[in-house]
């Protein structure tokens, strides 16, 4: 039996479209063990326990990487804090978790950057998978098939704060409104962003990040999808945030501040608002994804 913890993660970042990610002290937990023959689940939704499981999807495709047959599987989700559908990493949560379990069980004979190549087979980009396997701010793209993945520092004093909805918002609705050409200055605009967003986190230098965490790629084709977005984001700087972007895909929202008094400041201001905003403080992970063999 084998216990994976893995992070919630948020990805994009406001420049970083499908390249920067973070973690977050959010976990889902699972105890995996492999049994004769068929499928067993605990702790899932009935529409969940089938073949299309992503811890499955995840362990089978460390069990092909290996070479090796498929076994029967015994799949229990015991503490289950990450939202699903609302750009935190959920499915990348699951997807991880299967396929660190396969390696564990199987003597791990593939590094952290051998499983992340494996599960972007799987989730076809890496922003989320990186944080979730190596912890902390990570930035990573795939070349050649190969994904590749750099960690950076961020200042001790920076604060993530998520503003969570009581409605989902799916991957595919939030990619099918993006365009599949953008004006060359949008582009030219988000890399010296990104460029300058990283060192900016590094240093804590809040007039950088103010001017760094925006985006011209994503968020205004994906902001409509989220009601109450300029409201929010209006309130949010009012009460002492530097920044604030979409988290993923959406449709919680990521306030960066660097002030204590933030998260009490900006929380009385979710009460009046419609779909029941909730604000949860997300200090970061750095160790990325655990596990223990029981």
């Amino acid at each position: 039996m084998v216990t994976v913890r893995v992070p919630a993660t948020t990805a994009n970042i406001g420049p970083g479209f499908d390249t920067f990610g973070c973690a977050f002290q959010l976990y889902n937990t699972f105890k995996i063990e492999e049994q004769p023959a068929g499928l067993s689940f605990e702790g899932f939704d009935s529409v969940f326990c089938n073949e299309g499981n992503l811890v499955v999807v995840g362990y089978r495709a460390v069990m092909n990487a290996l070479h090796l047959p498929m076994p029967g599987l015994y799949v229990a989700i015991t503490e289950n804090e990450i939202p699903i559908c609302r750009g935190l990493g959920s499915s990348s949560s699951l997807i991880v978790a299967g396929a660190v379990a396969a390696n564990v069980i199987h003597g791990e004979p593939l590094s952290r950057l051998d499983l992340l190549a494996v599960c972007v087979e799987l989730e076809g980009h890496p922003d989320n998978l990186a944080p979730a396997l190596l912890g902390g701010l990570v930035t990573s793209y795939v070349e050649a098939h190969r994904p590749l993945a750099v960690r950076y520092n961020l200042h001790k004093s920076l604060r993530f704060t998520a503003l969570i909805p009581d409605f989902e918002l799916s991957t595919h609705l939030a990619r099918s409104v993006l365009p599949k050409s953008v004006p060359f200055a949008d582009a030219i605009f988000n890399i010296s962003r990104a460029a300058v967003l990283l060192k900016s986190l590094e240093e804590g230098n809040e007039d950088l990040i103010r001017t760094a965490l925006v985006d011209r790629l994503h968020q205004p084709y994906r902001a409509p999808l989220i009601p109450g977005y300029e409201e929010l984001r209006a309130r949010a700087l009012e009460s002492g945030a530097l920044a604030f972007c979409i988290s993923g895909a959406g449709p919680t929202l990521l306030c960066l501040s660097m002030d204590e008094g933030f998260d009490a400041e900006m929380e009385p201001k979710l009460g009046a608002l419609p779909n029941n905003w909730q604000l949860l403080s997300l200090p970061i992970d750095h160790n990325g994804v655990q596990y223990t063999v029981e």
